[in-house]
């Protein structure tokens, strides 16, 4: 085991996570005796007192303990969990404290986002690779499944959200962006009647998958609706229009759009957010949305984390129904 001592973070907590790692790829067993602080001292260049600390730690975990004359042991193991997330937002901010939630103490999970960079995900998979006895990734693209997932071994591997690619083989929670939504909106048909157009306002860079707009639009041509995509808001809103939106940017674009025209929503244009988040119950008496259960995801990576079983599972898109449709 190497340490480089960084500024990030304490030496007494980079030396017990060190430690806490070996305990959990197996180097150190239950009932094996720990180097002593002294060895670990002249080891690392530390003091006496930073590895004493790090035993500290690594007791308060409940995995080492330690008896006069047999010094420091192995008590219960440790497991390193990745979860790898495209970026934040306060819906995986539900998934990732669910997620946590279910795991004890004896489970370490380091949280990284790779923002949608296929550089930043094979570098962050390449340098985790055996150094985790789990991982939870959602891939950075919804068409492909990312070559560098091939280097972990698929029972220790769980696929998160994306996932219209071939997943034979893998453990997979996914939502589908496709006939998932169209039988959502299928659903909310006589809401939408009341409108004159719907709109889809679908940004040119949004990470969303594309394959959405095809089924906006056939939706609204099975259903004779009068519809648009826009990249933007910058055209003014029409009494009549109702509002699909994507990014959480854009339902603030259309509610200040709204209210600079002085047309009310929910009554003059309508408005469906897609990825339920907690303010969207009190923005203009509720904002409507498109959601799967981002704490059963949560949940659910958490059981196949504590009982390592396959799950292959897309999880249903949930309607919000409120006041602005």
């Amino acid at each position: 085991m190497k340490i480089t001592f960084g500024q990030q973070t304490t030496k007494v907590k980079q030396l017990a996570d060190t430690l806490g790692q070996a305990i959990s790829m197996n180097v150190y067993k239950t009932g094996d005796s720990l180097p002593s602080i002294n060895q670990l001292s002249a080891k690392y260049a530390v003091s006496r007192d930073t590895v004493f600390k790090a035993f500290l730690d690594l007791r308060e975990r409940g995995l080492i303990d330690s008896t006069p004359g047999k010094g420091y042991y192995v008590t219960n193991k440790l497991t390193n969990v990745l979860l790898l997330l495209d970026e934040y937002t306060p819906f995986k901010d539900a998934l990732y404290n669910s997620f946590i939630k279910r795991l004890s103490i004896n489970y370490k999970v380091d949280l990284l986002f790779h923002q949608y960079s296929e550089r930043l995900f094979n570098t962050i998979i390449r340098e985790s690779v055996g150094r985790y006895n789990k991982y939870i990734v959602m891939n950075f693209h919804n068409e492909k499944l990312s070559k560098s997932l091939s280097r972990i071994d698929p029972s220790k591997l769980l696929l998160l959200d994306f996932g219209k690619f071939d997943k034979e083989g893998y453990s997979y929670l996914c939502q589908d962006f496709d006939q998932s939504f169209y039988n959502a909106l299928t659903q909310l048909k006589e809401q939408l009647f009341k409108y004159r157009r719907i709109i889809m306002v679908f940004r040119k860079e949004s990470n969303h998958p594309q394959s959405t707009k095809d089924y906006f639009n056939k939706f609204c041509k099975d259903n004779h609706f009068l519809c648009e995509i826009r990249e933007d808001m910058n055209t003014p809103i029409e009494n009549g229009d109702v509002f699909i939106v994507i990014k959480q940017q854009d339902v603030v674009a259309v509610i200040k759009q709204g209210r600079a025209q002085e047309l009310k929503c929910g009554k003059d244009f309508g408005l469906l957010a897609y990825n339920d988040i907690p303010s969207y119950e009190v923005i203009d008496e509720g904002i409507t949305a498109l959601s799967i259960n981002w704490e059963l995801m949560g949940r659910r990576a958490a059981e196949f984390v504590l009982s390592g079983k396959t799950v292959q599972e897309y999880l249903s898109t949930e309607i919000r129904l409120r006041n602005s449709l």
